[in-house]
This record gives C-alpha cells, structure tokens and sequence, in this order.
C-alpha cells in the first residue's frame, strides 16, 4: 500500500474557512492524519453555499465538501474551560495546529502559541489571517474582495475607464491556504531533524500581494505601473465571443502573422495596417471586427485543434460542464469520485499536483458533524461513553 509523503505527521484543523481547510487537506491529500475539530455547531464553511441539491443542510455544503476530503472529525467547544482543556490535551499528540482566529484571540484563551508550545516544543502551528498576526492592520476582518483589492492586484484587472475588477471565484483564499501548506512542510522539515516547532504567520494579503513582484519592482526604477487595458484597440490577447462561447488568441509563440491569418481565413489581414505590429495597434478596432465576423459562425471546439496544428498560443473559455468533461484533465485522474453518506456519489477536484514516489492518497469523503467524536475522546483520549455523553451535554463537543 503506497503512503503518503506526511505519512505519521498528525494535523489538528480549527479553521473554518477556505484558506485553513485548504491548508490541512492539502497535507491530508499527501498522507497527513488530519482531524477537524469544530464547534459543537459546526464550522462556518458548511453553511456555505453552493448546497448538493440546493439544500441548505449542513452535510451538503460543498465548499465543506471539497475543502475537507481526507479529513477526520470532530467537534470541540474552545469558549469552555473544558473544551480548552481538552485541546490542549490533544495538542500533547499531534505535529501541527492549523488556525484562522483573530491574532490574539487563542491566546487571550489560553491556548495561543506559547501556551501549547510549552505543552509540546516540537509544535508547528500555522495561523492564516487577513493581514497577519501584527501591523496596523491585524486585527482588522477581511474578505476575498478585500484581500484582493488590498493586495494590488485588482488596480490592473479590468478597463481602463471603468471600476477594477476582481477575478471570479476565491482565489485569493487559495492562494493563502497553497502558501499555508508549503510554509507548514518545511517547518515540518526543520521539527523532522531539529525536534523544533515554530509559529507560521501567513497573510492573506500578502499572499495576493506576492504575486505582483514584477509590478512592484517596476515601480521603485520606473516610477511606471502597469494599466487596465484598454476598452477600444485589438483583442488579442482577450476574450473573443464565437458560436458557441468565447476563445483566446495570442500574437507570438510559434506562429507567425502569416500563419495567424491564415487560421482566421483573411488575406486582408497581411496588409501593412495589420501585419506591422505598430501600426496594428493603431488600427485595433478594424482588425477585432475582421476577426469576429470570421469566428461568430465557427465553433471553439473546431477552431482549438486547428489553432494546435497551427502552433498558436489559442485558449478556449470552459465551462463548468466542459471543464468537468476535460479529456486532458481525466486523463492525469484530476477528478476522484468519492461516496459521501448523506450527499452519495459525487465527483470532485481532488489532485494538484503528483509525486511519483508518494502519489495522492484517496482516503475519504469530508467528515460529518461530530463523526469521529467517539474515536478521539474515548478511544484516544481515554473518556468513557458517559464521560463523552455528558461533555456533549454540556455543550463541550
């Protein structure tokens, strides 16, 4: 049986939001034994929409889904002294916490840091917050759009002239969770052959922000930054509507004007207004119209691999439905079908990225609310079944 490259390594997951839960399952996908320990309520995420069958139950969220395969559950009350106790209980048995409070807020609990670190030295605790655990910002909230806007990057996303643009989807969370996860794999490096632990601090913010380098380098030589496009001038380079949805052409790469003009069936094309690159900017609209009359009758599954035999740099726009029938992504296994026990069978994006000696392990769907509660506190931590019964009275877990 292939293991995982975290084989050993034992994880506990308090986050409630995209960036954490993406931080642990990622180290749950390569081996990592992760329990999410929630509110006795549940985490934040599942009542997070889109809903399996647009049902708003907690089981069906899928954000919850996805952000939480591999994962083991349980629930955990950290407003309680007990619930604190038990934390730090756990904490004796585990490699790495994972978190997304407000900076400060464990440790006015108790159970910040320093405080579980002095339980266990070789702790690795990643914290993943808006703006990090200090500066004038930290104890602000923050949202993806926040992120983003904070971040720079939507102050060169969409037209010139009009209102900046965020990308679609939460990317910006990702991003924070991909570098939460790479940050806690070389801390775990270190603890392997220091026996040390340490405290990750990652900024959402910042994480966005990392991205600009090449435009916040240009800034401090040239006092230049780059611009939203322009709304007039070519669509090279943007999306350009079709028959049946949108495609992407970019001048360069391994075909020449020549070759470019051929694909879209206009001679007129190689006049001088086109062929030369400066004076094609100049006459942008004229061309963009050429273009659209040649592809508004063509469709961009037979435009793609004729733009491939023509060695074009050529995208087309998918859509859900084609992104999950994607020939390329199922053949390198991209999407897993897993069994849930309330939402069933259902098949979900699963692999990022693969190692070929400690491939990506598939162990199980995302926990449900408590499931795993009998496992941890009695079987693991020694409570009886009444002991477990009355912490659950007392809304402890």
């Amino acid at each position: 049986m292939s293991v995982g490259v975290f084989d050993g390594v034992k994880v506990l997951d308090l986050s409630e939001d995209i960036a954490g839960s993406f931080c642990a399952r990622l180290l749950a996908d390569y081996g990592a034994d992760v329990l999410k320990l929630e509110p006795p309520q549940g985490a934040g995420l599942r009542k997070m929409g889109p809903f399996f069958g647009d049902d708003p139950h907690p089981e069906k969220s899928l954000f919850y889904l996805v952000m939480n395969l591999n994962k083991k559950g349980a629930t955990l009350n950290l407003e309680t002294a007990t619930g604190r106790s038990l934390l730090k209980q756990l904490t004796d048995h585990v490699d790495v916490i994972i978190e997304s409070y407000r900076p400060g807020h464990l440790s006015q609990l108790g159970i910040g840091y320093q405080e579980l670190s002095d339980i266990n030295p070789a702790l690795v605790m990643t914290s993943i917050t808006p703006f990090g655990q200090d500066g004038p910002y930290s104890q602000y909230k923050g949202e993806e759009i926040v992120n983003y806007a904070m971040g720079m990057i939507m102050s060169i996303s969409g037209v010139q002239g009009q209102e900046p643009l965020k990308h679609g989807g939460f990317q910006a969370q990702y991003e924070g969770g991909l570098n939460a996860a790479a940050a806690t794999a070389m801390a775990l490096f270190m603890q392997f052959n220091t026996g040390e632990g340490q405290h990750i601090d990652v900024s959402t913010t910042e994480c966005v922000a990392s991205t600009m380098l090449a435009t916040q380098t240009l800034y401090p030589f040239s006092g230049g930054t780059p611009i939203r496009r322009r709304a007039s001038g070519s669509m090279f380079g943007h999306p350009m509507p079709c028959a049946d949805g949108w495609i992407i052409v970019q001048t360069g790469g391994g075909a020449s004007w020549e070759d470019i003009s051929g694909f879209f069936e206009s001679p007129e094309m190689l006049e001088p207004r086109f062929s030369d690159q400066a004076q094609r900017s100049q006459n942008g609209e004229e061309l963009d119209g050429i273009v659209l009359n040649n592809i508004k009758n063509r469709s961009k599954w037979e435009l793609f691999p004729k733009a491939a035999q023509t060695r074009m740099l050529f995208g087309l726009v998918q859509t859900p439905l084609e992104l999950a029938e994607c020939a390329q992504l199922e053949s390198r296994d991209f999407y897993r079908e897993i069994e849930h026990p309330v939402i069933g069978k259902i098949k979900v994006p699963a692999v990022l990225f693969n190692l070929s000696l400690t491939p990506y392990l598939q162990c199980g769907p995302a926990p449900t609310l408590g499931q795993h509660n009998r496992e941890i506190y009695v079987e693991g931590l020694g409570y009886s079944r009444e002991e477990m019964n009355r912490l659950r009275q007392l809304n402890v877990i």
